[in-house]
């Protein structure tokens, strides 16, 4: 079966593109960034540029499909161009006329829990999508999932990203707010399942977790899995709706958006008269909450330079050490193995986190002044390992280890390169976080001489320069190449071990 998805770079939207294809499925992926988005799955998934408040750019995108899986929506507007009647409504409208025109059989609108009885603008433009897609002339159906938490998820990821860096956390009033999350890989597969079921055509399905948290509640959970233990500042409600405008302003993130704290007051939960369709209607053993927090704790996406904020710098930080026994591969092998021993940071900052370096592997850290924060190792080769940045971090980029021969020296090289994620991590390293920065890889480097037993006469040397927009532009796409080789060796492992559970 070939399916059209729109949407399918978001938690949503990845986690069933990923259920399609592993499933058997041929996918035409419509994204704005469709032909770079398409290559993080190594097969099964065709580019389709295009964008859901532009009509003509949906033109032919539905020709040639069994099925539209219809994701994509926003959950906060950014006037003038990405408003809640452009995108969730009249999107909704121009990929359904696709589809007519098409000829395709099934449309399944991913809308979301409450939009029956929600009063939040968003629920609104949710409420007024169903109702264009009940009109469709061929098979439909509505799915209503509860909060969906995944690598970079706007509502529980933050909550994380908070517990993690921040000595005290606020919280929307008694912080005793029921929601119903529901892990993104489990609404995936429940979702692909819809595509390929005849039975339930013409049916609204209530979508969530097993489980019914609260911020106070995912504060307790994170705080285990972090073993850090921030304070909790109450706000109360009227306050937070204007601090999230306020912090918008400034770039600071909030957990919760206006319209998501209004969304959360009036219960964002299956109800008592309801049934939750995941666990009535499908093949599904539910990830539990714990495990899904878990999960998520070592999932969050990369920060490549597009990410962030200022100037991308350059920094290089090296020492030629003679008189040393290794060679340039054997250095290599130590500092992977003793990674934790020679950073001068507090590698395994959280329970159970890995401190050797292997590739795929989320490392834990903990950073003066800013909590725990994480990198993964995107890439080793025979001379270097390098890690990029992830949510959470206060910088936006990379660092490789390179180790080289040069005649009797060892050359062992730290390249960085980064920009400040946020504005308030632009205004922090700018005054105190490079120095930082600086003194900790120049220790790195003083470790290593020392790791070696050799000498080096020049001690350690470095190099920092700010790159030009095409010289950044090179970095960008070196960077994000290295990202989506690692998640296509991902994909690709995790459809082989569906063939094999499926001989």
């Amino acid at each position: 079966m070939k399916v059209l998805v729109t949407g399918g770079t978001g938690v949503v939207g990845q986690a069933t593109v990923t259920a399609l294809t592993e499933a058997g499925h041929t996918v035409r992926l419509l994204s704005r960034n469709a032909a770079r988005d398409s290559r993080e799955w190594p097969a099964g998934v065709e580019p389709w540029p295009g964008n859901v408040a532009d009509a003509g750019s949906l033109v032919g995108s539905a020709s040639g499909c069994d099925a539209v899986l219809h994701v994509v929506g926003i959950v906060e507007e950014t006037p003038p161009d990405a408003t809640f009647e452009r995108v969730n409504v009249a999107g909704t409208r121009s990929i359904l006329q696709e589809a007519e025109r098409a000829g395709v059989g099934t449309f399944v609108f991913v809308s979301s829990l409450g939009a029956d009885r929600g009063h939040s603008d968003y629920h609104k433009s949710k409420a007024a999508a169903e109702a264009i897609v009940r009109s469709f002339r061929g098979k439909w159906v509505i799915c209503r999932p509860g909060s969906v938490y995944g690598p970079g998820d706007e509502q529980v990821s933050m909550i994380l990203k908070m517990v993690r860096t921040l000595p005290a956390i606020p919280l929307l009033g008694a912080g005793d707010q029921a929601f119903q999350p529901v892990w993104h890989e489990d609404l995936g597969k429940a979702l692909a399942q819809v595509i390929e079921r005849d039975d339930l055509s013409g049916r609204t399905l209530d979508m969530a977790g097993p489980e019914q948290t609260t911020q106070n509640d995912l504060i307790d959970r994170f705080s285990k899995i972090t073993d850090r233990h921030p304070l909790r500042v109450p706000v109360p409600e009227a306050i937070a709706t204007l601090g999230t405008k306020i912090a918008s302003m400034f770039g600071v993130e909030t957990p919760l958006n206006e319209d998501q704290l209004k969304m959360i007051g009036e219960g964002n939960v299956i109800r008592a008269d309801q049934v939750n369709a995941l666990e009535t209607e499908f093949d599904l053993v539910l990830t539990p909450l714990d495990v899904g927090l878990r999960k998520l704790a070592d999932a969050q996406p990369e920060l490549t330079p597009a990410d962030g904020v200022g100037d991308l710098q350059r920094k290089r930080f090296w020492a030629d050490i003679y008189g040393t026994a290794y060679q340039a591969n054997d250095l290599l092998t130590v500092f992977r193995r003793r990674f934790a021993t020679i950073l001068p940071l507090e590698v395994s900052a959280e329970p159970g986190t890995p401190t050797e370096l292997q590739r795929g592997a989320t490392l834990t850290m903990s950073l003066p002044l800013r909590g725990n924060i994480q990198v993964r190792v995107e890439e080793i080769t025979d001379n270097s390992v390098t890690l990029s940045t992830l949510d959470g971090h206060p910088l936006a980029g990379s660092v490789t280890f390179l180790f080289q021969q040069r005649g009797p020296a060892v050359r062992f090289e730290v390249r960085v390169h980064d920009r400040p994620a946020t504005l308030p991590d632009l205004i922090a390293m700018r005054t105190v976080g490079d120095l930082i920065q600086n003194a900790n890889w120049e220790a790195t480097v003083e470790r290593m001489i020392a790791e070696t037993n050799g000498t080096a006469p020049k001690g350690v040397e470095r190099e920092i320069v700010t790159l030009d927009d095409a010289e950044a532009a090179e970095v960008q796409r070196w960077l994000e190449a290295l990202v989506m080789a690692r998640k296509r060796e991902s994909h690709g492992t995790a459809v082989q071990a569906e063939a094999r559970a499926s001989m």
